[in-house]
């Protein structure tokens, strides 16, 4: 049997777009062990896996132990998560921005914050139909085709739920939240708190109520998610990179504040996870899973 080794990307169907980044098929199939980190990203994750489950050794918590999840639901976290596999692994992610936890999960992405769970902890038994409809498609289409379809009927059931769950977060968080994506994780503190019209301490609460991460924090995330991803696709391009140049671009003192915050938030320096990456299937698309 030849080695497979598949990777595909797309956005999700329009009404989507505005809380949902992209979708990820990958599957590999004959290829040698390897070792993902699931890196911090400013994208909850939602996984479904085709095939054999997912297995996690790390988790962001380190009180949670390893375990394997045929789905699983992630918040946003500042510590690596370390996935393996035997040399066989397929499924679909989907990066989930935290406003669009309480439209499509009717959950606030802060109750995911730092930890990781069986997708059924959040959608129910929808979670494994899901699955099985995946599994049951032909090819990537269709089996984006299904997610498409399965998370717009959640956007519309939550929107029409009302009750103790908002439908979407409020106008200040949004403001916030794409600001500081906007930005590269650049934006100023008190810019945020004059645009939104609260104080620092509000701004700070509410922020890490619905997404699980400060405002320093979350800018702390977002710069080296930029900073990591444009790393990976600097690093596939003939004649590599220049970290200093690409530190400064990411808003970093110097590159060895990149390097001390890429040790801190990935667990490993850039040449190491460099190294690793490229024997991953998730490389293909300058993405990663679980961190999307």
């Amino acid at each position: 049997m030849e080695p497979v080794n598949e990777a595909v990307r797309v956005r999700p169907a329009a009404p989507l777009r505005p809380f949902i980044a992209w979708y990820s098929g990958y599957r590999q199939a004959g290829v040698g062990p390897a070792v993902h980190r699931g890196m911090p990203s400013p994208w909850l994750t939602l996984i479904f896996t085709l095939d054999e489950p997912l297995t996690v050794a790390v988790h962001p918590d380190p009180a949670q132990h390893p375990g394997t999840f045929d789905t699983l639901a992630g918040g946003l976290h500042t510590s690596p998560a370390v996935v393996t596999h035997d040399g066989w692994q397929s499924g679909i992610q989907v990066a989930l921005s935290p406003l669009g936890a309480r439209p499509l999960l009717g959950l606030p992405a802060g109750e995911l914050a730092g930890i990781d769970v069986p997708g059924s902890a959040v959608i129910g038994a929808l979670a494994g139909e899901v699955r099985e409809r995946l599994r049951a498609a032909p090819s990537w289409p269709d089996r984006f085709a299904v997610v498409d379809d399965v998370l717009t009927a959640q956007l519309v059931r939550h929107r029409d739920r009302g009750g103790a769950v908002a439908p979407e977060v409020s106008p200040e968080v949004g403001l916030a939240w794409r600001e500081l994506l906007r930005t590269g994780g650049q934006a100023r503190i008190g810019g945020l708190t004059s645009e939104t019209g609260w104080s620092a301490r509000h701004l700070q609460g509410r922020l890490r109520t619905e997404t699980g991460l400060t405002p320093k924090t979350a800018a702390r995330v977002i710069r080296f998610d930029r900073a990591r991803r444009l790393m990976l696709r600097g690093e596939a391009r003939p004649g590599g990179l220049v970290l200093a140049d690409l530190a400064a671009e990411c808003g970093f003192y110097d590159q060895a504040h990149l390097d001390r915050e890429f040790r801190a938030l990935a667990g490993c320096s850039p040449s190491r996870w460099l190294a690793e990456e490229f024997r991953n299937v998730q490389a293909a698309f300058a993405d990663g899973l679980r961190g999307s």
